[in-house]
């Protein structure tokens, strides 16, 4: 007989380290499990403190959010343990994050932590604790599929689907990992909170990256390379240099607003050579993107997915933005790596994001995996 996480166990024989970031999501998850008598250890992973970003409402893992976690953890009756990774953060998550905007890409930092901080550094604190399983307030879902390992599914409030985050999750984690919030949606996560009698239940959800204060990810770089922070021409595609720039750390692809630039038609970033510190512009319509090539891909899906990739392409669905719904595309392995097809292209893609797979475009499909994008070549500027 298996538990309810899938564990042939009884609850009270079933230890279970919950990571507890001080928001609602992680903190009813702790409450759920405690209360089917789960044996429930809380961590809590302190990965920066500086400034504002410590106090202002919605960060996570710092100041008052591991105050909030502590607070639940006394409330639920749980032990809880905070462990100081400032310095891995640093080292896995931000430094990346910081050299990649300098390269003039678009780093997704939330997958990075996922893949290093969280499901590696914590795994191996809860395997140490004793733990049969590692339990977050992640929105996807997992469950056993028929050849005995464990299969990644988006959840069933589309609305906070997170599959997007944890694509590069392995087959090894996801066997450990279990993710109690993915039949539920917000509105019942916070209604169990209150249930629970939370102090947290109305607590706001985190809008913005951690570590960036309101947003300013141009301040991050400049206080870690400002050497990178140098001025460039902002040249329309045509060739025509249209005005200066204070360091491509500045914009982004897709951006419209604030390039400090005049012209008659609305000019959008299209693309950053950071080695020449240009910014090239052009019409809405040159950001169009059919073809990326990805790196670091992840194969979650069928053992046979890859196998046919490598021949004539397999169709899938896929997100390039974790705000967008899958759109049809096609996997193809070519001899300079995967490249993906996206039937009906899309706008601002940009190396660094994230290129997820799905089954299809069910709100609760399989994701079969994904990879980061390396390159993403207009369709206007291709060749």
């Amino acid at each position: 007989m298996l538990n309810s996480l899938d564990i042939a166990k009884r609850p009270e024989d079933t230890r279970v380290v919950v990571a507890m970031s001080g928001g609602v999501d992680s903190s009813v998850v702790a409450g759920v499990l405690a209360r089917q008598g789960y044996d429930v250890l809380g961590v809590t992973l302190q990965l920066y403190d500086h400034g504002e970003a410590t106090h202002r409402k919605g960060a996570c893992c710092a100041g008052q959010d591991i105050h909030d976690a502590r607070r639940v953890a006394a409330a639920l009756d749980i032990p809880h343990y905070v462990l100081d990774y400032e310095q891995r953060f640093k080292n896995a998550v931000i430094t990346p994050f910081a050299n990649a905007y300098q390269q003039g890409e678009t780093p997704v930092p939330c997958i990075a932590c996922n893949q290093s901080v969280k499901f590696v550094d914590l795994m191996a604190v809860a395997q140490d604790l004793g733990a049969d399983a590692l339990a977050t307030g992640h929105y996807v879902q997992s469950r056993l599929g028929e050849d005995g390992q464990r299969q990644l599914f988006r959840p069933v409030d589309a609305e906070r689907d997170q599959t997007y985050f944890l694509f590069a999750t392995t087959q090894e984690q996801l066997a450990y990992l279990r993710f109690p919030l993915g039949g539920l949606s917000k509105a019942e996560v916070r209604e169990l909170a209150r249930d629970m009698g939370l102090e947290i239940a109305e607590k706001h959800d985190s809008q913005d990256i951690c570590f960036v204060p309101q947003g300013k990810y141009a301040d991050i770089i400049r206080k870690m390379h400002p050497e990178a922070i140098q001025q460039g021409e902002i040249v329309h595609m045509d060739g025509r240099v249209l005005g200066t720039h204070e360091g491509i750390v500045n914009y982004t692809v897709g951006q419209r607003r604030g390039l400090g630039i005049a012209a008659s038609d609305p000019l959008y970033v299209v693309k950053l050579e950071h080695r020449d510190s240009r910014v090239i512009v052009g019409p809405r319509e040159a950001l169009k993107t059919q073809t990326v090539r990805l790196r670091d891909v992840n194969w979650l899906g069928p053992q046979q997915l890859e196998a046919m990739a490598a021949g004539n392409g397999v169709p899938v669905e896929v997100k390039v933005r974790s705000t967008r719904s899958p759109q049809p595309a096609v996997i193809q392995m070519r001899e300079n790596g995967v490249y993906v097809t996206l039937v009906e292209g899309e706008y601002g893609v940009s190396p660094g994001q994230a290129c997820v797979f799905y089954a299809d475009d069910t709100p609760t499909s399989e994701v079969w995996g994904g990879g980061f994008i390396a390159e993403a070549v207009p369709m206007a500027l291709a060749g």
